[in-house]
């Protein structure tokens, strides 16, 4: 007499066979899958330079550095007492762009809210006209600040657009103070 195992309610072998083979294809499909997906994480260059500490003790009063962020120049201006009141002294509604471009402190484009102190003497700003992504002159043009030459673009001492094609304000980056004499930039 024959008798059934497929009413065993312990499996049988068969039972076993698809479990096995279906969990070694799912540890398969995610060993196939997984260099894909880790293909997408920043590389190792990029993670380093993510955020860079910059030293600003030689940065004389209306001087700037420029050092490079990710690949784009980024303009580090201490600003005069002078450069400081034309910015502050603007009435907004001459402004083309309105926003801040702030990472740090989204809001108007008021030059409190685009300098990285209180009294305004630091200014932190991508220098990429905002036009075609040329690099603007600084303490050039009509308004002081900056002069993209390629197109025409003139910036003020805050970084704020006032003249020529360029559609927006200077973007300032996430910065910060580390101490008295150097800033964190990302």
């Amino acid at each position: 007499m024959f008798v059934s195992t497929d009413s065993d309610p312990q499996g049988n072998r068969r039972d076993f066979l698809y479990v096995a083979t279906a969990a070694t294809g799912a540890v398969a499909g995610g060993a196939a899958v997984w260099p894909l997906i880790n293909q997408m994480n920043p590389s190792a260059d990029v993670a380093a330079l993510s955020s860079i500490e910059v030293d600003i003790s030689g940065v004389e009063l209306g001087t700037q550095l420029t050092v490079k962020f990710l690949g784009k120049p980024v303009f580090i201006r201490r600003r005069t007492a002078d450069e400081i009141e034309a910015a502050r002294n603007l009435d907004m509604a001459e402004l083309r762009d309105g926003d801040s471009r702030n990472a740090n402190t989204p809001g108007d484009a008021s030059d409190a809210n685009r300098a990285l102190d209180e009294t305004g003497e630091w200014l932190v700003m991508v220098g990429v006209c905002t036009h075609l992504g040329c690099v603007p002159l600084g303490e050039a043009g009509d308004f002081g600040g900056w002069f993209c030459p390629c197109h025409g673009s003139h910036y003020d001492t805050s970084g704020r657009i006032r003249k020529g094609p360029a559609p927006e304000n200077l973007p300032i980056p996430l910065t910060s103070f580390v101490n008295d004499t150097t800033i964190k930039l990302g």
